[in-house]
């Protein structure tokens, strides 16, 4: 019953985030915290190998379908998410060590999850009326590529809407430009963090016994949100990254209440 529970996380995830860009891990992260079966970073590799397989399969599937995709930005953000992906992964460790206390590691995730998605939102509703910026340059786009993958290793979230609005609004391009961007960032800081496990801790110490049935559903949910991010209309995947906006953070802030109060 629990691989069957993981594989239907996963799969509904992935769909999203492949469609909008998010990744899944923003959804996949808090959802497996409000179910309390893993510790914080036994979480945090669950859904980095979950957004990885995802990702390779939306990016490989965007590819072959020849979609539009702006690699002098998307490049450079996957070289620096790599570095930020590194980092974002050793602060966690360093943390988890530090306060020796996973609730209290969970709290602050959420509450940094939940405090950037506020920002995303509001953005996102009202990007009409904000001037955005036209950067360019590899040094540029690789430190900002660091910072997305320090946000997505850290917070165990693949990437999630902080990617879509901050390059949506550093690079003036539109949401599914976006969304490509996003996902091999993704892909990228993903490598990096699962790289960082492989060469430091080793992946036995953690328990993966439900990771084959969620990399099979993020496969799927890959092939589905590249499909369906093909047939929408850009105002459609805007809607559904908003919808889920709310979601995660509700989320969030129900695993803080819950944290806080020792549940």
């Amino acid at each position: 019953m629990l691989y069957i529970l993981y594989f239907l996380i996963a799969i509904g995830a992935t769909t999203v985030g492949s469609l909008t860009g998010m990744g899944g891990g923003v959804i996949i992260k808090p959802l497996m915290d409000v179910l309390h079966h893993f510790d914080v970073e036994t979480i945090g590799v669950l859904s980095s190998i979950t957004v990885f397989s995802m990702s390779v399969v939306s990016i490989g599937k965007q590819i072959l379908a020849k979609a539009e995709i702006p690699y002098k930005i998307a490049v450079p953000l996957a070289l620096g998410s790599v570095l930020g992906g590194y980092i974002g992964q050793e602060m966690l460790r360093a943390i988890v060590e530090a306060l020796q206390a996973q609730g209290i590691v969970t709290v602050i995730q959420n509450a940094m999850l939940a405090i950037l998605i506020l920002l995303v939102y509001f953005y996102m509703r009202n990007k009409a009326h904000i001037r955005g910026h036209q950067l360019s340059g590899i040094p540029v786009s690789l430190a900002v590529g660091c910072f997305l993958g320090i946000c997505s290793s850290f917070l165990g979230i693949g990437g999630g809407p902080i990617n879509v609005a901050l390059i949506i609004y550093l690079y003036s391009v539109g949401t599914k430009a976006a969304t490509v961007c996003s996902l091999m960032t993704i892909l990228f800081a993903q490598i990096s963090k699962l790289g960082t496990v492989a060469l430091s801790t080793g992946f036995l110490v953690y328990d993966l016994s439900v990771a084959p049935a969620m990399v099979i559903g993020a496969i799927a949910g890959g092939f589905i949100g590249a499909s369906l991010n093909k047939r929408c209309s850009e105002q459609a995947v805007e809607r559904a990254f908003n919808g889920v906006q709310l979601l995660v953070l509700a989320i969030a802030i129900f695993n803080i209440v819950r944290n806080l109060l020792g549940g």
